[in-house]
């Protein structure tokens, strides 16, 4: 009976660097645009107070084929009423070719690199490559993430800290600036902070939107991440209906992202979405084509990713000696 290696947050955390998230993010989106990979599914199943979804995905590596399957509960008043997380989970990762499962792994830190090397990856195709000045919205973990990923792709100098709660940006700009040896301010309007910026990254779970298309400039790149269910939105219709918009994965984006509220809006239609990100990586699609255009990514999130950073896990897990093996069949 073959084995299966168990994983922790810790486990993954140790094992998950973002530079090589961002890599196996990259080359995940471009086997899909190749073929090899099995389609991204999703499922949604609400809950009182918050939701599950399931994503799976896989991708066929060269040497092997891996399938993966994330559940993910989203409970964003967790934090302040449990003392847990709000997005917590498991990800089962499995042989494509005989169903073996390989590893369980906790999904914490799976989702947060995972989500941000996927604006990482969009940044260096959407992005002014001079890009210096970035507005991130929202500074709990993702928003920490985000900036670390896009610090690898982009030269920023300076950042705008921007949340609800001003003490969470007071705390992200003081602990993120001596990481990053950067100058990061907590930003009390948003408005004038993303008009000073490159980069904007939305990644709070505002079920209204606050980014409006008045307080984006020409030239600007927009990572739109905190939509991934039907009720949340950050960007009003008008900014996507202007702007170069690039998605994640089309039908996902139509039906959670902010794509969603812009077609329910009739501000723009499916057939007026650029590009799915694979397209603009493998050269089907441009990118960004002048420094005059607002780009936008509509992250909503693609089991792609999940796939890619739990082989990466896993690979160097059973290399090391890491986790813990069962034999779930006994």
């Amino acid at each position: 009976m073959s084995e299966t290696l168990i994983l922790t947050r810790r486990d993954v955390r140790e094992l998950l660097g973002l530079d090589e998230c961002i890599a196996a993010v990259e080359s995940a989106f471009r086997l899909h645009a190749e073929g090899k990979s099995l389609a991204p599914g999703v499922l949604a199943v609400p809950a009182r107070d918050g939701g599950f979804h399931i994503k799976a995905a896989g991708l066929d590596l060269g040497q092997r084929r891996y399938f993966a399957a994330k559940t993910n509960a989203n409970f964003s008043s967790n934090p302040s009423r449990h003392g847990l997380p709000a997005i917590q989970g498991v990800v089962v990762l499995c042989d494509a070719d005989d169903g073996r499962p390989l590893a369980v792994m906790d999904s914490i830190e799976v989702t947060i690199r995972r989500t941000a090397a996927a604006t990482a990856v969009a940044a260096k195709f959407l992005a002014r490559q001079d890009s210096a000045t970035a507005t991130v919205c929202g500074c709990g973990s993702q928003g920490r993430e985000q900036l670390r990923a896009l610090t690898r792709v982009l030269p920023l100098a300076r950042v705008h800290a921007w949340d609800a709660d001003e003490a969470a940006a007071r705390t992200y700009a003081r602990e993120l600036s001596d990481e990053l040896g950067i100058e990061i301010t907590p930003a009390r309007e948003l408005a004038a902070a993303v008009r000073a910026s490159d980069v904007c990254v939305t990644c709070t779970p505002s079920r209204t939107a606050f980014l409006k298309r008045e307080h984006v400039r020409p030239g600007t790149f927009v990572a739109a991440v905190g939509a991934d269910s039907p009720d949340k939105q950050e960007l009003e219709p008008r900014l996507l209906a202007e702007a170069l918009l690039v998605v994640d994965v089309l039908e996902q984006c139509a039906t959670i992202g902010e794509l969603h509220h812009a077609l329910d809006a009739g501000a723009l239609t499916r057939e007026a979405v650029h590009a799915e990100l694979a397209d603009v990586l493998t050269g089907r699609r441009p990118g960004r084509q002048s420094d005059q255009e607002i780009t936008i990514f509509d992250s909503t999130g693609t089991a792609l990713q999940d796939v890619a950073a739990a082989v990466v896990v896993y690979e160097k897990a059973a290399a090391q000696g890491k986790g813990v093996r069962l034999s779930l069949g006994e």
